[in-house]
C-alpha cells in the first residue's frame, strides 16, 4: 500500500494525517477514518488499525485530532468534543474528494476516546454508511465518573475547581499550566488507577507505545468543555444504520460501550475479545489481529449496500 501525508481543515483548523491506500485499486474504494484515543497520535493504534485495514481493501485516513499531534489549533492539547466530533465530519469531507474512494462507502474507526466521538459524528452525518469502535470510552464520562466508572464524584469537582483557578490565571496573563494525564512512574500510575493504569503509563510513557507528539496532558479548559459533554446522547440518531463495538473481556471502560449499545436503534453488535484489556487493544497483535478480522467482514459487507 502507499503511505501520503496530507492536510484538510476542520472548522478552520488544519488537520495532519496519513492516507494508505492499497496498491493498484481499479475502481474507487470504499473507505474509513480512523481515530486515536485520547491524547493520542496517528502513529501510534490508529495507524496501525488504518494500515492493517489498508491491508484488507480499504482506503483509510488516520489523522491527528485538533491542537494535537501535527494538527493545528491552540491551545496544545485541548480536548474538545465538539471539535473532535467536527474533525472526523471535516475527514469524511475530505475523502469525498479522493479519487481512489467511492464516496458513498465511507465508515468510521474509532478507537478508545474516538470511539465515542465517532459515534457522536455517525450520528450527526448521513454520509457515513456504518461505524466500529475498539475499546470505547468516552472522555467526559472517564473524567466525571472514573474509568471504571466508581470514580468518587468529588474528584472532577477538584478538577472543575482546579479548571477554573486556570481561567482566571489566563485572563491576568499568567500561564494557566496544563493537565498532566500520568504520574512520573508505573508504580504511581498503579496507586491511582490500578492496572489500568498502570498498562496507561506503560503504553504512552514506556517504551511500548511511547511517541514524542503524544503530548500526555490537556489544556485544564478541556476539564470544563468536557462537563457538559454526552456524546452517547446522539447514538440513537444512527439507526437503522449499523455500529460494531470491539470490547475486551477484561477492559474496566467496557461500561461506557455497554451503555452506547444500549441506546442503539438499529443493528448493533457488542464483540468481545478474550482476555485482553482496555490498552492490549492498542498494540498487542494477538488481539488486534482478531479485531481487525471482525472489522473486515463488518466493513466489507456494511460499505457494500
Amino acid at each position: 500500500m502507499s503511505k501520503t501525508s496530507v492536510t484538510f481543515t476542520s472548522a478552520g483548523i488544519d488537520i495532519a494525517a496519513h492516507l494508505y491506500v492499497p496498491d493498484f485499486p481499479q475502481e474507487p474504494l470504499p473507505a474509513l477514518v480512523v481515530g486515536h484515543p485520547g491524547t493520542g497520535v496517528k502513529e501510534q493504534t490508529s495507524g496501525t488499525y488504518a494500515q492493517l485495514m489498508a491491508s484488507r481493501g480499504f482506503v483509510t485516513l488516520a489523522f491527528d485530532a485538533a491542537y494535537q499531534g501535527e494538527s493545528g489549533g491552540l491551545p496544545r492539547g485541548l480536548e474538545d468534543p465538539a471539535q473532535r466530533v467536527e474533525d472526523f465530519k471535516a475527514a469524511v469531507s475530505y475523502l469525498t474528494t479522493r479519487p481512489e474512494v467511492d464516496a458513498g462507502r465511507i465508515g468510521l474507526l474509532g478507537v478508545c476516546a474516538s470511539g465515542g466521538y465517532s459515534l457522536a459524528a455517525t450520528a450527526g452525518d448521513h454520509r457515513v454508511k456504518a461505524v466500529a469502535t475498539v475499546c470505547t470510552a468516552e472522555p467526559a464520562r472517564q473524567f466525571r465518573y472514573g474509568a471504571d466508572g466508581t470514580q468518587d464524584p468529588a474528584v472532577f469537582q477538584g478538577l472543575l475547581a482546579a479548571a477554573a483557578e486556570a481561567r482566571t490565571k489566563a485572563a491576568h496573563g499568567e500561564d494557566p499550566g496544563v493537565l498532566t494525564m500520568f504520574p512520573e512512574t508505573a508504580e504511581q500510575a498503579g496507586a491511582l488507577g490500578g492496572q489500568h493504569g498502570i498498562e496507561g503509563w506503560e503504553y504512552y510513557c514506556g517504551p511500548r507505545g511511547h511517541h514524542e507528539r503524544s503530548a500526555k496532558f490537556l489544556a485544564w479548559e478541556s476539564v470544563d468543555r468536557m462537563a457538559s459533554s454526552d456524546v452517547f446522547h446522539a447514538v440513537p440518531l444512527i439507526g437503522p444504520r449499523p455500529i460494531l463495538q470491539i470490547l475486551g473481556e477484561h477492559a474496566v471502560t467496557a461500561w461506557m460501550g455497554l451503555e452506547a449499545h444500549r441506546r442503539a436503534t438499529g443493528p448493533a453488535e457488542v464483540y468481545w475479545i478474550e482476555g485482553a484489556s482496555h490498552v492490549d487493544l492498542y498494540d498487542k497483535r494477538e488481539y488486534i489481529d482478531q479485531a481487525v478480522e471482525k472489522l473486515g467482514e463488518y466493513f466489507t459487507v456494511n460499505l457494500d449496500k
